[in-house]
């Protein structure tokens, strides 16, 4: 009788309501694989883009569709023989990092060589490509549930860490920092010493400045750009886009210094004919994992702990705040609560977290509700 396990399926594109919970077979390791039992998966917003279609080009799904990228749990089986990589990991072995579906082979080709695919990370169990840098071993002192919200987002972070080059006391404007690649960007950049300026609501301010950022605009409340010309008339050094649209990034070339940087990760990436490139370097970045980037990733994630706007109890938000997983949620005064998560590599609403060993998780009224549900 045919093995089975308990999966988030899609029949077809669409949007995430039509996603449905289902029993379906255990995916097998074959050559240069190995199979994984998760105990814990995050939701992208890029795995719900492929979901909708509109990425087929580049990213055609095969149906029934298991959704799912970023993934911790432990090793249950190898491939037969002694396929490329399997030599890595052994039955038992603690893993984490992220995979494309098995149609996005041309994709993940650009986030790593080799490419790392997979069946689907939101099941009980997901089969992976064995040898490739986006996955990798997860020590113990980093919990699964932190572990599985660690890699898209720091495989992002760090290619503009390494090409934006920042020394210290440069000024740093990052937009769209309350997302889930800002999570990771924010503490990986303070690292370096720059001075920090994060765009923000009141309402994610304390987060931010958590995570590293010395400044917070408020970006609901003023005109960004008018704001960051107001504070540094002579322009600042680099710009960070981590969530407008290429086309509306033009214009803050007035708010960089001859000589600085625009970085961007967004879509639709800036038309640099649009920049006096003379005086200005833009680039568009992309995920991208090299050999023992996750190990990096990895030791250095760290708690922290910051004041929530939520009412006090045992799940955190994450419709306004930055953390989809919380270690521990202790209530404090005012009927707020204090969560645990990890400065690189926890996200916002639009990131789910699931713990899917015997039953699955879901976000209710805009919370996460920690396993068992």
């Amino acid at each position: 009788m045919e093995a089975t396990m308990t999966a988030v399926v899609a029949d077809d594109y669409g949007q995430p309501e039509t996603l449905a919970i289902r029993t379906i077979p255990i995916p097998e390791p074959g050559p240069g694989q190995i199979q994984v039992r998760l105990r814990a998966a995050a939701l992208n917003p890029a795995d719900v883009v492929a979901l909708s279609g509109t990425m087929r080009a580049v990213a055609e799904l095969d149906f029934p569709h298991v959704p799912g990228s970023d993934f911790a749990g432990t090793v249950t089986k190898t491939g037969p023989g002694s396929g490329p990589g399997v030599g890595r990991f052994a039955v038992g072995d603690e893993v984490f990092g992220m995979a494309l579906p098995r149609g996005s082979a041309a994709l993940a080709a650009i986030v790593s060589s080799p490419p790392s695919l997979t069946t689907g990370t939101l099941a009980e169990y997901a089969v992976f490509d064995a040898d490739t840098p986006a996955v990798a071993l997860r020590p113990p002192a980093l919990p699964a549930e932190h572990a599985a919200a660690l890699a898209l987002v720091g495989l992002t972070a760090l290619p503009l860490l390494r090409q934006g080059r920042f020394v210290p006391g440069e000024k740093v404007l990052v937009i769209g920092a309350t997302g889930g690649t800002g999570s990771a960007v924010l503490p990986l950049l303070a690292e370096t010493g720059v001075h920090l300026i994060a765009t923000s609501t009141p309402t994610d301010e304390k987060a931010m400045r958590a995570l590293g950022a010395a400044e917070v605009i408020d970006h609901r409340a003023t005109d960004l750009l008018d704001e960051t010309l107001r504070r540094y008339p002579d322009g600042i050094d680099a710009l960070v886009n981590l969530a407008l649209p290429g086309t509306e990034l033009p214009p803050f070339a007035r708010a960089i210094r001859p000589g600085g940087r625009l970085l961007n990760i967004a879509h639709p990436s800036p038309d640099p004919a649009d920049f006096d490139l003379e005086h200005l370097t833009v680039e568009t970045l992309f995920t991208h994992a090299e050999p023992g980037d996750l190990d990096i990733l990895a030791a250095k994630a760290r708690p922290i702990r910051y004041r929530s706007p939520s009412a006090a109890g045992t799940s955190c938000p994450t419709r306004r705040g930055p953390t989809p997983t919380c270690e521990t949620t202790t209530p404090e005064a005012s009927g707020s609560s204090t969560c645990d998560t990890h400065r690189v590599g926890h996200g916002r609403g639009r990131r789910r977290g699931v713990r899917p060993a015997g039953r699955l998780c879901r976000c209710r009224a805009g919370r996460y509700i920690r396993y068992p549900c």
